[in-house]
């Protein structure tokens, strides 16, 4: 992995963590032409995992998560990232699978990552 990818994971991990206080334990992202491919593993907080025992649970982490950070990054988005990638950040998908306590979120960035 190289300097700008292991900077991008830094960010990200640093607003997960101010976000839902835990960062992911792993992180690993892929840049792809306008694209940062970011997977996490060991997203879960000690409560959601208790929460996340019932499939109500399940559905209440879920949506939580995925909110969360939709309306975290429309309103303000993290110090430095448009900077190191140098190019704005035009949309985030982000999705959590619960059960494996993993979350995939794809940046989609103006121009070409370099």
């Amino acid at each position: 992995m190289g300097k700008k990818e292991t900077a991008f994971n830094d960010i990200v991990r640093k607003m997960r963590k101010e976000i839902f206080g835990k960062g992911p334990e792993r992180i690993f992202t892929h840049f792809v032409e306008n694209m940062a491919v970011t997977i996490m593993s060991g997203i879960l907080t000690p409560t959601e995992k208790f929460i996340s025992q019932s499939q109500e649970g399940k559905k209440v982490i879920h949506s939580a998560r995925t909110e969360m950070i939709r309306d975290v990054y429309k309103q303000d988005v993290p110090k430095g990232m448009e900077e190191l990638v140098g190019s704005k950040l035009l949309h985030l998908f982000s999705d959590a699978k619960i059960e494996e306590d993993m979350a995939v979120t794809v940046f989609i960035f103006e121009k070409p990552i370099e």
